[in-house]
């Protein structure tokens, strides 16, 4: 890892129909990258948000068909930045569909792709209920990605609960770890700075991690708040609640700095589990 990156998050509001979403996204990320950023990542469905399986199953596309797929790609080679495509839905071959994040070089090559491994099956306070796990497929890898910065670790939204997997993305070299978004409201306001300062103190890794925001199909409302954080846990940006995009500088050399501090990565122990009085 070396030199000085300069990154951006960029927060979008979804709807139903890819075409428009995808314009909207691409006039985002064109103005990161007049505004200077090198790096641009997007959030998680931001090429589509529907509300129920059927109505998910009717809009997927296969890789092969997935009109976001050469959007992105061409973006990124007009732009000659790095982009993360956020995640798109990936129609596979059992019929269910995959969550997956792509990672876009300077010349427009999908150069790693991730699909999320942790299904956001969970039922809040005041009837909100979601099974991701009912449409979704989960993924069965990590994945880490090299760049001219360091390797980016990529992980999505529920991801973010399991410090296990930021763990061993950052042992295994991510000076970088991306996580878009779709957080809701309720587990937004209580958890996500909380998570996202701890996923980046504990891996000593800058996080980027742009969300969706506002009101969506059926008036699911996602959280906002697009964070970029550095290693020593400093938020360097929040975007709040507005459409847009934030910027920030990433030195580098911070990354080697906050883990010869703390360098916890290397203090791994081996451990019984004594149960007791049960």
């Amino acid at each position: 890892m070396s030199g000085v990156l300069k990154a951006a998050c960029v927060q979008v509001n979804a709807g139903t129909e890819i075409l428009p979403n995808l314009q909207a996204a691409g006039d985002l990320v064109r103005r990161a990258r007049d505004a200077g950023a090198d790096f641009i990542a997007l959030p998680e469905n931001v090429s589509m948000i529907v509300q129920g399986r059927a109505k998910v199953l009717e809009r997927v596309k296969t890789a092969d068909e997935h009109p976001a797929i050469p959007f992105f790609a061409d973006l990124a080679r007009e732009t000659g930045a790095w982009l993360l495509a956020g995640t798109l839905g990936v129609l596979l071959d059992d019929g269910r569909v995959a969550n997956r994040s792509y990672l876009f070089d300077a010349e427009g090559r999908a150069v790693a792709h991730y699909d999320k491994l942790h299904m956001f099956d969970v039922d809040l306070k005041g009837g909100e209920s979601y099974r991701e796990s009912a449409t979704f497929r989960p993924g069965d890898r990590a994945v880490l990605a090299a760049t001219p910065w360091g390797g980016v670790g990529m992980t999505v939204c529920y991801d973010l609960r399991f410090a296990y997997l930021y763990r061993a993305l950052a042992q295994a070299g991510a000076s970088i770890l991306t996580v878009p978004a779709a957080f809701t409201v309720p587990t937004g306001r209580a958890h996500w700075h909380t998570l996202l300062r701890a996923r980046a103190i504990e891996t000593g890794c800058f996080v980027l991690a742009p969300a969706q925001t506002g009101s969506h199909d059926q008036g699911r409302l996602t959280y906002g708040h697009s964070l970029i954080v550095a290693p020593w846990g400093e938020v360097l940006a929040d975007a709040e609640e507005a459409v847009g995009f934030v910027l920030a500088e990433l030195d580098m050399a911070r990354v080697e700095e906050a883990r010869r501090m703390v360098p916890a990565l290397t203090h791994d122990r081996t451990f019984t589990l004594d149960r007791v009085g049960f």
